[in-house]
């Protein structure tokens, strides 16, 4: 067991699904001997989703009291909760629970290398976002926050335009979240009409803004940032409008060209978002477009010469899911790491 590396990912929904279907599909290239998952409750309605994953080399993990429970779904069940998590070399918890499986499993763990856990668990760990904050990731951050999706778009329209030099040069940047009501795999939750959302945050707003705010200051950096949050009737992408005020001059022409220069940003002409989300369907991983943002460079402006407004879109998850490979795969050899994530380049697209 010492010489195996295992991944173990929590949780098997939007983003837990995907993830260990990448893990398996790419562990030989990736240097992975094991893939293991976790899955809390048995139903009868995921026996062909769980029997897929197994299929594709992923071990099912289940706690000890529901065993019995997934052995009668006909699952075959290879580890309980306790002992995968002592065997793998890096976590992904994929689940809304991050921050209570840290107090209640992680904590006490001493064989993984690293743990991660997604968006909404702000405190978990040290905030990253691929090619935003890898200068200060390290291997030896055993605990870490991949942003969320909305979070990876604000965090690289900054980057992209506001960065001057090497430093932020931005007076502040305002941010309207419009979110998807639900995943297109979700039964429940959607809503018939849109629904304007609280601003929590004092500070922020909501916490889109805060965690940008966090994500940025692991690289000395502190920013006026501002966001609000509305939930549309719709399953296909998340919308992000933004307002950026610069402290230096730009056109259109350089603000297309910064974006366009970026590998992280899929820029298209097409401005329905059921057109990009069918792209991603037909063209990306398990239907994720890798990309950190799309933009459509259409509704781009630059009303003065120190401020950009714009729309883009949120790819579905697919921008958290290429954080968590990342870091998953500084732990495992960091200095494999840029040469082993090529392998998904295929679907970090630069055009849609």
């Amino acid at each position: 067991m010492a010489n195996k590396t295992v991944v173990h990912v929590v949780g098997t929904g939007t983003i837990g699904e995907p993830l260990i279907g990448l893990f398996t599909d790419f562990k030989a290239k990736w240097g992975i001997d094991e893939v293991t998952f976790h899955k809390r409750t048995p139903k009868a309605e995921d026996r062909a989703m769980v029997e897929h994953l197994i299929a594709r080399g992923g071990k099912l993990v289940v706690d000890e009291h529901s065993r019995d429970e997934f052995n009668r779904l006909g699952h075959r069940v290879t580890y309980v909760t306790e002992e995968a998590l002592e065997r793998a070399t890096v976590v992904v918890d994929c689940t809304p629970a991050g921050n209570d499986n840290k107090a209640k499993y992680y904590e006490r763990c001493s064989g993984p290398k690293g743990f991660l856990a997604q968006g909404s668990e702000f405190g978990f760990g040290k905030p990253y976002a691929r090619g935003i904050n890898d200068e200060v990731q390290s291997p030896d951050d055993r605990f870490v926050q991949v942003v969320s999706c909305n979070t990876h778009n604000i965090s690289v329209l900054l980057k992209t335009l506001a960065s001057r030099g090497g430093k932020m040069s931005l007076e502040a940047g305002r941010f309207v979240c419009m979110r998807r009501a639900n995943d297109v795999s979700d039964a429940k939750g959607f809503i018939a009409a849109p629904e304007a959302g609280k601003h929590d945050d004092p500070d922020f707003g909501t916490h889109h803004a805060r965690d940008a705010y966090h994500l940025f200051a692991t690289v000395g950096e502190k920013l006026n940032l501002f966001s609000s949050a509305i939930k549309l009737n719709t399953q296909y992408m998340h919308t992000l409008w933004f307002d950026l005020d610069m402290r230096h001059d730009t056109t259109l022409e350089e603000v297309k060209a910064l974006l366009r220069s970026n590998p992280r940003v899929a820029c298209t002409t097409k401005r329905s978002q059921n057109q990009i989300f069918s792209f991603g369907r037909d063209h990306g991983y398990f239907g994720r477009i890798l990309s950190q943002t799309v933009m459509p460079i259409s509704t781009l402006t630059v009303p003065s010469p120190r401020k950009v407004v714009g729309f883009c879109y949120t790819p579905q998850d697919g921008n958290s899911l290429l954080s968590s490979i990342a870091a998953t795969l500084r732990y495992i050899d960091a200095e494999k790491l840029e040469e082993r994530i090529d392998a998904l380049r295929p679907y970090i697209f630069r055009e849609i």
